[in-house]
Formats: structure tokens, sequence, C-alpha cells
């Protein structure tokens, strides 16, 4: 395995961590949790000590299995979790019931929730999941201040904000971490992972294989179910793109082909020396795909394959 300093948090943590959204379930397909466990257990032995999770990975689901998991073992990892969205009663499906709620009163109760789920009396990380713009900054950064005082809190920071936002709460003294999507087909984000990397924030990348299609499992144009959350958040499961992303991944099968590796490993390498993410989440559903993911850290794309790599991204997706 191998590890980076976290930003200015002072923790060594590997290179890439467990993503858990799929471990939810419903929202990415079915989720079988002795596997889901198996493949946690598989990530922390191979030297991995970062679990991302959120209670908007299935209504809670995902936190309960990650707590189910790390019994015995929750001194092995740092773990990551997230505030900021609510459920009113209903459906499980993000965007039904979903409210985003950042005041104080309402992460007093969604972090007593997680820990309940997560089965720990702290988590490493909490961050916003996502801006709510009916609350006050202040009144967020004041309650995360709050939760640090209280030790149920190390470190804060956010997922998915936009930079006029991230810019107050770092004058608020509240942003530890910032996690957006990054991968090969999602460079969205690439000049604000630099940018705060830079400022000595530490950095995390999410669907570094793009929701498995950068794996090289899926091709052919995917039929999910229309209420997939992969659909609505991913816009690489419909054509065009979805033929452009192929043709990228033909690259990505010469050079798998030539080391000998499964076609994520490739993918996973570029996102971990990219040098802006200090940490990549990669989504496992089983101990199979753990190992393989792991291994990767085992070697490294060399200049060359860069090269060929980000060309092929410049000709197809740019």
């Amino acid at each position: 395995m191998r590890y980076k300093q976290f930003g200015g948090t002072g923790l060594s943590l590997s290179e890439i961590s467990v993503g858990t959204w799929a471990l939810g379930g419903k929202d990415m397909g079915p989720v079988d949790e002795k596997d889901a466990i198996e493949a946690i257990h598989a990530m922390i032995d191979n030297g991995v000590n970062l679990i991302d999770t959120a209670p908007t990975y299935g209504k809670g689901a995902s936190e309960e299995i990650v707590g189910t998991a790390l019994k015995g073992r929750r001194d092995q990892v740092a773990l990551l979790t997230k505030c900021g969205i609510r459920w009113d009663e209903g459906p499980k499906d993000f965007n039904k019931g979903a409210v985003r709620d950042s005041s104080r009163a309402s992460i007093l109760r969604q972090i007593d929730d997680s820990l309940r789920r997560l089965q720990t009396d702290y988590v490493d990380f909490y961050l916003i999941h996502w801006p709510d713009g009916n609350t006050p900054l202040e009144e967020t950064a004041d309650v995360l201040k709050e939760l640090k005082k209280a030790g149920k809190i190390r470190f804060t920071g956010v997922s998915n904000f936009e930079p006029e936002q991230l810019e107050a709460l770092h004058r608020l003294g509240v942003l530890d971490v910032v996690q957006y999507p990054y991968s090969m087909v999602n460079r969205s984000r690439e000049a604000l992972l630099k940018q705060y990397h830079d400022r000595g924030v530490a950095t995390m990348g999410y669907g570094s294989l793009g929701a498995g299609i950068l794996t090289g499992t899926i091709r052919q144009l995917p039929h999910f179910d229309p209420h997939d959350a992969r659909l609505g958040f991913y816009d690489f499961f419909v054509e065009p793109k979805f033929s452009q992303v192929m043709k990228l991944l033909a690259t990505l099968d010469a050079i798998a082909q030539k080391r000998n590796v499964p076609v994520a490993q490739a993918a996973i390498n570029w996102t971990t020396q990219c040098g802006i993410v200090d940490t990549s989440l990669t989504g496992v559903r089983n101990a199979k795909e753990a190992v393989e993911n792991t291994a990767a850290m085992s070697w490294s794309l060399d200049a060359e394959e860069i090269a060929q790599i980000n060309a092929a991204i410049h000709t197809y997706l740019d």
C-alpha cells in the first residue's frame, strides 16, 4: 500500500480508500451484506486505512454495514461520514424525501444517528455532503466546531460545494478536507482540487472507477432501473459519452494487457498519480474486487503510459 500525508491533519492515509455508496443497496443496485463486510475487511487487510460512508447511502444502510464490519477493528482505520441531508418519511430514493439541512439542530441529531449506526463514539472526518441554501454557513461552521469540542468528530470538510462557499468555510476554519468526483471520465472539479491541495487542505476524489465504467466490466450500454442513482449522477451511461468512454477503455486495455493486470488498476493508478488527490475512493462489493483494487498500489504507471492515457482523454472526452 502507498500512503500520503492527508493535508494538514497530520495523518498518513492510504492513497486509496473504501467508498461505500454502492453498499447502501437500492440506489446503485443490490448488495449482499456478507460480501460487503468481507470486502471492507479485505481492504483493511491489504493496508487501506480510510473508510468513507454517509447516511444518504441507502438511508443509513451503508453506515450500518460499516459499523458491523468495524467491530473489533475500529482502531485500524480513519472513519469518515457526512451530514447535511435528512429524510422526510418516504422512500429511500435520494431525490424522494431527501432534504438538505445543515442547521445546528439537524446536525446535532444527524451525528448521533450516524454514531449509533456506525457503533462508535466518534468519527475522524465529518463532511457536509451537499450545500444547504437555507442555513447560514456560519451556523453550520459553529456546530461543527461544537462537535469537535465534544470529541464526536476530529476534522471537518465538505463535498460538492461551490468555490465561493469553499472560500467562506476556509475563512471560518472548518475546511480540513474537500471531496469531489475525480476520474479520467469526470475532471469537472480538477481546478478546485488543485487549488485547495496547493493550500494544504486534504483532498479526496470519489468515483475513481466511474461507478464501474472504468473497471472494464461494462462493455455494452447498460439498462439500469430508471431510479438507479448512476443515471442521475453520471453522464457516461448514456450516449454519446458511453461510446466515447469505450474508446478510452481501448487505451486502458492495452496498458492492462502489457502489465498483466485488470483494467481497473490502470484507472486507479492514473487517479492516485495525478498529484492533486491525497486519496481516491474505490467502491467494492466483494473481497475479490477489494484484493484487485488494492493490488493496484503495488505498481505505478510510467510517464509514457500516463501520456497515452492523457492523449486518449483529450481525444475522446475533452
